[in-house]
């Protein structure tokens, strides 16, 4: 069995809005849809969704394509992962996903159910540069992660270290749900981390791995609307390059915009500021004329 929480309980102060942050759209879809989508692409069997602010919103948004649990009051990741308690008990595997990080691909997530087969948890990583105020991931000598350090509480060796955490982690499921019961919140927070399961799951002698990707764009998350445009931009370029090498013409694609659930046929044509959202297929030998926008239609010749 595959399973799947989302983290989605927060609001989002730094959007400035009313809105639940994972409802904020990226192509014409909830951020929160996409990772969903994402996930059972992957293989997920069962997702389950974490909801708190505005609950009731995301729910309606999602129904049908995913389970709910309910964060209320939201004291930490660690929280967050324990109210999805439909789960416990369950035989598998299980991947915890911010809700806010739009762009991450099925095939990432992929990787990530086949790492924990022969480990308890395996924690997604990217390494940078310039890892800035990010938590650093430490390994031992035979590359176990053996803690996620929060930079401000990094030795100087420790903030030399490139490799950060993303917050995408997959675990046993068994070992999940047990060492949630010994996750305590014994911080300046007085809130429960899920990252604090990295040297629980040590300390009994089980395996933590990392699963370390390039692609920092990827795994970055949305926190304002500054980024909620780059991932836009991302996703846009991603999806128009991939439909330019299945053979789709696209006079300007700077200013062509391709929903994520889009198909073309052959000898298609897009003239610039189309918008094409939804479920559609555009079929052989169509020429979409500027300036136009189209929602969940089939265009024929």
């Amino acid at each position: 069995m595959k399973n799947a929480i989302v983290l989605a309980a927060g609001k989002g102060t730094r959007m400035r809005s009313d809105t639940p942050k994972v409802l904020h759209n990226v192509l014409e879809m909830p951020m929160v849809e996409l990772i969903v989508q994402n996930l059972k692409q992957a293989g997920a069997d069962r997702v389950v969704t974490v909801v708190g602010y505005g609950a009731d919103d995301v729910k309606k948004a999602m129904e049908g394509k995913c389970e709910f649990a309910l964060q209320q009051p939201q004291l930490g990741t660690g929280h967050a992962v324990m109210c999805a308690n439909q789960l416990e008990g369950e035989e598998g595997f299980t991947l915890v996903v911010n809700g806010d990080c739009p762009c991450i691909e099925s095939d990432t997530l992929k990787a990530l159910y086949e790492a924990v087969e022969d480990a308890d948890m395996a924690v997604l990583t990217v390494s940078l540069d310039d890892a800035k105020s990010y938590g650093r991931v430490i390994r031992d000598e035979n590359n176990q992660v053996l803690r996620i350090v929060e930079f401000k509480d990094c030795n100087e060796e420790e903030a030399k270290v490139k490799e950060i955490n993303t917050g995408i982690y997959a675990f046993n499921n068994k070992a999940l749900f047990e060492g949630l019961k010994k996750v305590t919140n014994d911080n300046a927070q007085q809130e429960y981390y899920i990252t604090d399961l990295v040297e629980i799951l040590n300390s009994e002698g089980k395996k933590v791995k990392a699963v370390l990707t390039t692609n920092m764009e990827e795994v970055q998350g949305v926190n304002d609307c500054v980024e909620l445009a780059h991932a836009n931009a991302y996703l846009r370029e991603k999806i128009n390059t991939k439909w330019m090498k299945e053979g789709v013409t696209m006079v300007d694609p700077k200013n062509t915009y391709i929903g994520p659930n889009v198909t073309f046929g052959h000898d298609v044509v897009l003239h610039p500021n189309v918008y094409i959202y939804g479920t559609c297929h555009i079929g052989d030998c169509v020429v979409v004329k500027p300036n136009s926008y189209i929602v969940d239609e089939d265009i024929e010749a």
